[in-house]
């Protein structure tokens, strides 16, 4: 969700204010594909390079966590959409930390879409987090795929499809590196703020223009296909 910043700095506002624009815009996402039968929507709202950021700016958004979780869960709780966080939490503030722990359990018998906020997540951290997890709990045999990825910080999600970045980088930061290893990827020019109905659905378009071989060809899917 790039662009935050970008948007507010453009219009002379805070930072912080254009996190708020993001906000509405992830209300918007949520709803787009909630509506449209998705199973899991993912979205990295503070990664675990952002620490670096100014104070005053990770303590503004760490606000804005709490006061989103309390104001946005009657919603999805309404929608039975399940809330799920991912990432390290343990430097988050206890409030934070409690409201996450509260809305995943007010949550967790829903049955609709899984939302999953990543918050002090990294892409790297998650696989060294799973392989140390492995050697403390695995005492015999090699890991396979399908038993490492239990261990990861999205275990029990569904693979992985489709990953957009907006704000017009061409890059994924640090976020899903295991679990986008055969996800198509698509980039948008439009900052997170500005992200509504039209530009997700040309996202999903791209993604249906798509052919997903797997490392299989063209040829061979076709044959399957018949």
């Amino acid at each position: 969700m790039d662009g935050n910043g970008r948007w507010a700095e453009t219009r002379g506002l805070s930072r912080s204010e254009g996190h708020r624009e993001g906000l509405k815009a992830t209300r918007r996402a949520v709803e787009f594909f909630a509506n449209r039968g998705a199973q899991a929507l993912t979205v990295f709202a503070f990664s675990s390079e952002n620490w670096q950021r100014p104070r005053e700016e990770v303590e503004a958004l760490f606000d804005l966590f709490v006061s989103a979780i309390e104001a946005e869960l009657p919603e999805l709780i309404e929608r039975a959409v399940r809330l799920r966080f991912i990432g390290e939490r343990e430097d988050f503030p206890e409030q934070l930390r409690q409201r996450m722990t509260e809305a995943e359990n007010a949550t967790g018998v829903n049955a609709g879409m899984t939302f999953v906020v990543a918050l002090g997540y990294g892409g790297r951290w998650d696989i060294l987090q799973a392989a140390l997890r492995w050697v403390r709990e695995a005492r015999n045999g090699e890991p396979d795929f399908e038993t490492f990825e239990s261990y990861l910080s999205t275990a029990g999600l569904p693979p992985l499809d489709l990953l957009i970045r907006t704000g017009g980088e061409q890059r994924i930061s640090n976020f899903l590196l295991w679990q986008s290893a055969y996800a198509e990827l698509c980039f948008l020019d439009v900052l997170w703020p500005d992200i509504d109905e039209t530009a997700l659905q040309a996202a999903l378009d791209v993604y249906a223009r798509r052919q997903r071989r797997f490392g299989c060809t063209g040829a061979q899917l076709q044959v399957h296909d018949a």
